[in-house]
């Protein structure tokens, strides 16, 4: 996970380019196929740490691996919440902006 945050290059996000909607190749970025790209990821994240929780109650898996696995989805979750949580509020100032 650190290392998505270190490439992201400024932009703040993994994939995200800057402002111009090329990536450094002059490929497009597709925003709805990033944000879905990102849910899965989240998701996965999630499962992960439910099927760890499992192993952990078969004692098959250490504690140490499974609250990794639990505070990795739960970062995720949290930073996913935040990105919907400014897309929110910028749609909403586009709203109020009068034509």
């Amino acid at each position: 996970m650190i290392d998505n945050i270190k490439g992201l290059g400024g932009a703040g996000l993994p994939g995200v380019t800057p402002p111009g909607g090329e990536k450094p190749g002059g490929e497009k970025v597709d925003f709805s196929k990033l944000l879905k790209d990102t849910i899965n990821k989240v998701n996965t994240a999630q499962k992960d740490a439910g099927k760890s929780v499992e192993k952990l109650a078969e004692g098959e898996a250490s504690l140490h691996e499974t609250m990794i696995a639990i505070e990795k989805a739960g970062v995720s979750f949290q930073l996913m919440v935040q990105v919907r949580n400014k897309i929110v509020s910028a749609y909403e100032e586009v709203m109020r902006t009068q034509v």
